[in-house]
């Protein structure tokens, strides 16, 4: 904005008769500069809103899932969000795999995918897609038990028994794992598996067991 000289105010600031005070002057000189200065409020949101949007869209609503679990190919449609374990529970049936804190936290939803242990509550169903996954009742060759549960039995591994399946997928890969050689070693890498009722001695001795056997064979 900007005025004539003969309509400007004096040093004084006193307007010419009819003209603006100094004041006026300077409040709107003052609101045009900061009108001409200040951003595009809309087009900077719509930039940041542009920004936060996901790069792909996000998945709703069930969506078709083939997993192969012991063997068996199962076609499934679940929800994106299903674990692995709550597929296994209340989709296939399989329950010898608990739910126990649901936080990966006690081991007791253990199964092997890829041969690797894992919490099936903490793996989504869908990321398991294209693995081999086995579950307890895959150890078992019809009537004919896995070494490790026959061990179990043997040295009475269990108490309450919920935890037992956990226990027992989780020594099977321990054992191939190659860290079952020493009590020490053993107990650290079972430590993610927490039994309630204190049968580690019991635990410990079936698994150390069938790690014996494997080495002699």
């Amino acid at each position: 904005m900007s005025l004539p000289h003969d309509q400007l105010p004096d040093a004084a600031g006193t307007p010419p008769a009819g003209g603006p005070s100094r004041r006026t002057f300077l409040k709107q000189s003052g609101g045009i500069l900061g009108f001409a200065l200040a951003p595009p409020i809309a087009s900077q949101a719509e930039a940041i809103a542009n920004k936060m949007a996901p790069a792909s869209p996000i998945l709703s609503g069930q969506t078709n899932v083939s997993l192969r679990i012991n063997g068996q190919v199962k076609n499934l449609r679940l929800e994106p969000r299903t674990t692995l374990l709550d597929a296994l529970r209340e989709n296939l049936d399989l329950t010898g795999t608990k739910k126990g804190c649901d936080h990966g936290q006690c081991g007791a939803c253990t199964v092997l995918v890829d041969g690797r242990r894992v919490n099936s509550c903490l793996t989504l169903a869908v990321m398991s897609q294209g693995k081999e996954i086995t579950t307890i009742e895959g150890l078992a060759k019809g009537e004919e038990l896995h070494p490790m549960q026959e061990a179990f039995l043997k040295h009475d591994g269990f108490q309450c028994g919920y935890c037992t399946p956990g226990q027992i997928m989780s020594g099977v890969a321990c054992v191939k794992e190659g860290h079952a050689t020493t009590d020490d070693q053993c107990r650290e890498w079972m430590s993610g598996n927490i039994c309630r009722c204190g049968a580690y001695p019991n635990i410990l001795a079936a698994v150390r067991e069938v790690a014996g056997q494997q080495a002699k064979g």
